[in-house]
């Protein structure tokens, strides 16, 4: 018998022995009594802790903030529907029959998030909104828009959103990637991105 069917045979006993018994899940309070009374300040303050930026609108119009932040700044690519190209932004429009290595001369990636989580500063990103899985990682930086009413107090609240049970992908980012050595030298980007921005926009329809 090869070691392959040998593996199986032993799950396969595994699971044929196993009780049949389906024990209640505990129920795990959601600690929503230590919540921010404001949930926009609370995430954007732990973002900042955790390495990532708060990309200001100054009181203009968000999609036109961030189109002046991309503006000049190499090749870019968008996964969501408010940034487009025309004849001054030169855009690439990443689609979901694209070879997940074609995004690796990215400059900036522009994403939505699911949603936030206030308590860790953390963004969620599917496969919806990532459209390929690559372009939360391959681009040099990238920027990532938020729906402000879209933001949960903490993780045991983010855990018992649908997207992470509906969906082939889910992830939790939370700002740039890092690496430090024992000499405590910190590098960005060195397994993702090097800089990672928040744009609050609402989500239109």
């Amino acid at each position: 018998m090869s070691s392959t069917d040998s593996r199986a045979a032993i799950f396969a006993a595994i699971r044929a022995n196993r009780p049949k018994i389906q024990p209640p899940l505990p129920d795990v309070p959601l600690f929503d009594e230590k919540a921010p009374s404001d949930l926009v300040t609370a995430f954007s303050e732990m973002l900042v802790k955790m390495g990532g930026k708060v990309l200001d609108s100054q009181g203009q119009d968000p999609i036109s903030a961030l189109r002046a932040a991309v503006a000049d700044k190499g090749i870019i690519a968008t996964c969501v529907p408010e940034l487009h190209g025309d004849a001054s932004l030169q855009i690439r429009q990443i689609l979901p029959d694209m070879d997940p290595h074609s995004l690796a001369d990215v400059e900036i990636g522009v994403v939505r998030a699911a949603f936030g989580v206030a308590e860790t500063g953390s963004l969620c990103l599917t496969d919806d909104e990532l459209i390929v899985n690559t372009s939360g990682y391959l681009p040099q930086h990238l920027i990532v828009l938020l729906d402000p009413s879209q933001i949960v107090a903490n993780l045991h609240n983010a855990y018992r959103r649908p997207e992470l049970r509906e969906h082939k992908y889910a992830v939790f980012q939370t700002g740039p990637s890092a690496t430090a050595d024992i000499e405590g030298v910190l590098i960005h980007g060195a397994q993702g991105v090097r800089s990672l921005r928040v744009l609050f926009c609402p989500k239109q329809g």
